[in-house]
């Protein structure tokens, strides 16, 4: 069962997402917050798989409770649910540790299965923001660190750049001939040494540095 915490300022969003959740058989709404500070406290009680959560709330913003989470429970997932595909709002979710941003408009099917990706460990990002992020990080000019190259071995490499291209651990293990219980290791020591704790932030230093084509 996942288990997941559904935060937006607006009651009918809320109350929305929860009947909407509610006709997944393998997901559990625990509880549901209004502002981030709750959320924050929510996800201390209840300890979720994932948080969806809004961005642009009063108080405690959704990029500032997203940084907070994901600083107290790394194992939560947390995806962004907003109206906003403004650049400001996908940069910041991101770089507050969200595992993924979705538009409030995304189809019923779309919103579950990016849940259960989610804790798979899939990174889901709403086509409408996907170029976004991309062209940021084409656009910007090459900061190349050498270092984070050499604390990568030959293998480590090419599961990061199949990491980069979206690719899930199953489709990395079938790819490499590698065991799925192999790949998770790989992946978790190129968070470690890239100082990331998710897939989207591991996929946007790898390009950022270099480090994958």
């Amino acid at each position: 069962m996942i288990r997941v915490v559904i935060c937006d300022d607006q009651d009918v969003v809320r109350e929305g997402l929860r009947v909407i959740l509610g006709t997944a058989p393998e997901i559990e709404v625990v509880g549901v917050a209004e502002d981030g500070a709750r959320a924050v406290a929510l996800t201390a009680e209840t300890q979720p798989d994932v948080v969806l959560m809004d961005l642009n709330m009063p108080g405690l913003n959704g990029v500032q409770a997203t940084r907070l989470i994901r600083e107290q429970h790394p194992t939560v997932h947390v995806l962004a649910l907003t109206t906003y595909d403004a650049d400001e709002w996908v940069f910041d979710a991101i770089r507050a540790g969200a595992a993924g941003y979705l538009l409030k408009d995304t189809p019923r099917a779309g919103l579950i299965e990016a849940i259960k990706g989610t804790v798979a460990g899939r990174t889901f990002v709403d086509p409408a923001v996907a170029g976004k992020l991309l062209s940021h990080v084409a656009s910007s000019p090459p900061a190349y660190d050498t270092t984070l190259a050499e604390r990568l071995s030959q293998r480590e490499r090419e599961v990061l750049q199949l990491l980069a291209n979206g690719m899930t651990n199953t489709d990395i293990a079938a790819q490499l001939f590698l065991s799925e219980g192999t790949v998770r290791n790989y992946v978790s020591a190129i968070f470690s040494k890239l100082g990331v704790s998710d897939r989207t932030q591991a996929a946007i230093i790898a390009l950022r540095h270099g480090l994958v084509d």
